[in-house]
């Protein structure tokens, strides 16, 4: 379209009425946090009650710092860096569209190698939250001990370099040493990750990390820095060349536009040792429990994604909403979540888990949700382990039905063969595929090779109360097929 207008500071007035644009001035904001890892989810939810708040004539001491630590993280900062570090943001409605642009990140740093800038930043006493969208698998968890994996290469590589870290919580610990040096106080440390207790877990590989070349940094660190936990939730899937064009229908031309859902949660514990945002005043949940919400939020929508997923994967459904469509997965998802996963999670003030499973099939069924199902089961090796096999070992401990749970389990395992029932490839889609793939064909003759898998499943396969029905299930899957299996277990 020529007729597009770039995204930029100097276009906002030119934009359409309808959207709405900053009504701030955006110079005169100034930086109080860093956010690492910045993709789409943390535009539009974090940076969105931000900008909120700056609607409102506050937070202007809190504008967003971009940071990343991987190489690839800086393509999009390129893109944003050439419109402002603007977004545009697209609401998608079963039945409407509407878009706003939001404006409180002012700045992206440089992605380096030796994350030079990146430690720089956060050692500046404005500074006073460090935020991070890192995935579930970016902690560097142990599987056995569930602690700092202490031995991975980067972590080693940290400890022996800790002057020029490569990893985000390397570049935190060296920011924080010079903080303690400088005589400053700390920082709270804000997960915005799906990981259950994700402040802690936070915590864990900063204290542990610093305490493995200087132990009195560490206690320092534990003294003078918080890190709460959280739970986000709002379904925002990949920017790709449709979302793009859905901006150029609005007549912008933004290089990284983000779609989302119509729904947005945000549930954090009131622990920040050197302020924050005022985001209660825009929706936001500040509580004391936030185990509670992100308990039902993780094993029903996280689990609930991994249940459709795995299933769409095999039977070649593209998206989501179109497994929510289908009638064998949907059925599966809505059983499973009902039946075996819901009984063991606990209400939350005005919801309880019933109604919160109809809650997210509706939104799961958002026809304008372009959600892939290759997006949600990617990671499956730490996806599973943080959103189902919880559900699984205390359903075993509590003696609740686990038939439907070890089928998805069995359909992640023929997923992970690299094949679909029309024949067509399934693509790496895990950072251990090629491990999982090994094991998976294995497994079609003998499903006890995938509960092998320690580092996944522990002792799981010592227990004949989830390891019968999985080799059943993974058993007919291979033999009947994916609808089959579906289909006896919704009998």
């Amino acid at each position: 379209m020529s007729n597009l207008i770039p995204l930029s500071n100097d276009s906002l007035l030119a934009l359409p009425a309808e959207i709405a644009v900053p009504n701030y001035d955006r110079d005169a904001i100034t930086p109080g946090i860093v956010h690492i890892g910045l993709g789409n989810f943390h535009r539009a939810h974090q940076a969105w009650y931000t900008h909120r708040l700056m609607q409102s004539g506050l937070a202007s001491d809190w504008g967003i710092l971009g940071a990343g630590v991987r190489p690839g993280d800086g393509v999009m900062r390129d893109k944003l860096l050439a419109q402002d570090c603007l977004t545009t943001l697209i609401e998608l409605n079963p039945g409407s569209m509407s878009a706003e642009i939001t404006g409180a990140m002012i700045d992206f740093l440089p992605v380096e190698e030796n994350n030079a800038s990146l430690i720089a930043a956060m050692a500046r006493p404005e500074i006073r939250i460090v935020a991070m969208t890192v995935t579930e698998g970016g902690y560097y968890i142990d599987p056995v001990t569930k602690g700092l994996n202490v031995s991975h290469e980067d972590i080693v590589f940290d400890a022996g370099n800790p002057e020029t870290p490569v990893t985000a919580f390397g570049a935190i610990v060296a920011a924080l040493k010079l903080r303690r040096a400088a005589g400053q106080g700390g920082f709270t440390g804000l997960s915005c990750d799906n990981v259950q207790g994700n402040g802690d877990i936070l915590k864990q590989a900063v204290v542990t990390l610093a305490g493995l070349t200087d132990e009195s940094l560490s206690t320092w660190i534990e003294e003078n820095c918080s890190f709460p936990n959280s739970m986000v939730d709002c379904i925002v899937p990949a920017t790709g060349p449709n979302e793009i064009a859905l901006a150029e229908e609005l007549g912008i031309a933004d290089a990284a536009p983000v779609t989302h859902e119509n729904f947005r949660q945000w549930v954090i514990e009131d622990n920040f040792v050197a302020g924050r945002p005022e985001w209660e005043k825009v929706g936001a949940t500040l509580t004391d429990d936030v185990h509670s919400y992100e308990t039902m939020k993780i094993r029903l929508l996280n689990g609930g994604h991994q249940i459709l997923a795995n299933a769409g994967e095999l039977l070649s459904v593209e998206t989501i909403a179109g497994c929510m469509e289908h009638d064998s997965i949907s059925r599966l998802f809505l059983r499973v979540a009902m039946q075996e996963i819901a009984p063991q999670v606990a209400a939350v003030p005005g919801t309880d888990p019933e109604d919160y499973v109809t809650l997210i099939g509706s939104r799961f069924a958002n026809p304008r949700i372009h959600d892939t199902t290759r997006r949600v089961a990617f990671d499956g090796s730490s996806r599973h382990v943080g959103f189902l096999l919880p559900t699984i070992r205390e359903a075993i401990e509590a003696d609740y039905p686990v038939s439907g749970l070890a089928l998805v389990e069995a359909l992640w395992a023929r997923m992970c063969a690299g094949t679909r029932e029309d024949g067509s490839e399934i693509v790496p889609n895990d950072p251990i595929w090629d491990d999982l793939k090994v094991t998976a064909i294995a497994a079609k003759d003998d499903p006890s090779a995938w509960l092998a898998q320690t580092q996944i499943y522990g002792d799981l396969a010592d227990n004949p109360g989830f390891a019968e029905p999985f080799a059943k299930w993974l058993t007919t899957i291979w033999e009947q097929g994916v609808d089959a299996a579906i289909g006896v277990y919704i009998r």
